[in-house]
């Protein structure tokens, strides 16, 4: 599971990882993140007072708009909805980008806030898909061995991140920028599921840090 933040298309890396993931020799799944289309979504709520469930759905859609964009840029990327979706894609060669609307309005493991983005909605396909690893590809730096704990309250990963990673016991990493060449290494190298997780290893002290409001999704 490769979640690509939103704003990486602002911080003009989005072309140069694009390149990069496109050349995986791993099968993965492809979760855009919402950048400039949810930041709309959060403003016009500030603007016109709708609830936080129609924030959430509204949200999906910027990830939707996002997919369409990335799937746009490459032609090995093909758009999917559901798991067989996501299953007949990686089977056909292609990277799957998945569309979270279909899946994610049925999913009472989901909280219709601003608590989930994108990387929480990651983490639960990574838990539906039998607990894959999760690696979550930001535009800001990262330190490295940070706790997820301390990811969210700095504001990097969501609250439910957090928890869906605690409870399904998911491994998982995050990148930033100047890792480039650590994603190139994961994607490329023929590393395969068996090692993802020594790849990945869970940090043991972590705990899942109280719910808020995620100031922007990176």
């Amino acid at each position: 599971m490769v979640k690509l933040g939103g704003s990486l298309a602002e911080s003009m890396r989005l072309s140069s990882i694009l390149e990069i993931v496109a050349r995986s020799r791993v099968p993965i799944v492809l979760v855009p993140g919402g950048g400039s289309f949810a930041d709309a979504v959060r403003q016009a709520q500030a603007d016109f007072k709708f609830s936080d469930t129609d924030a959430h759905y509204m949200a999906l859609l910027a990830m939707h708009q996002t997919g369409m964009m990335l799937a746009a840029m490459n032609p090995r990327l093909k758009l999917a909805e559901t798991l067989p979706d996501l299953r007949r894609a990686i089977s056909e060669g292609r990277i799957p980008v998945w569309l979270p609307m279909k899946l994610t309005k049925r999913d009472s493991q989901v909280s219709a806030d601003w608590t989930t983005t994108s990387d929480g909605l990651a983490a639960r396909l990574a838990e539906r898909l039998g607990r894959s690893p999760v690696l979550l590809v930001k535009s800001c730096r990262i330190e490295p061995g940070m706790p997820v704990a301390a990811l969210v309250l700095e504001g990097v990963v969501d609250p439910s991140f957090a928890q869906i990673v605690d409870r399904a016991r998911l491994s998982w990493k995050v990148l930033g920028t100047g890792d480039e060449a650590e994603l190139m290494t994961f994607l490329d190298a023929g590393v395969r599921s068996a090692n993802v997780r020594r790849i990945f290893p869970r940090d043991s002290n972590r705990r899942a840090a109280p719910a808020r409001a995620i100031a922007r999704r990176r």
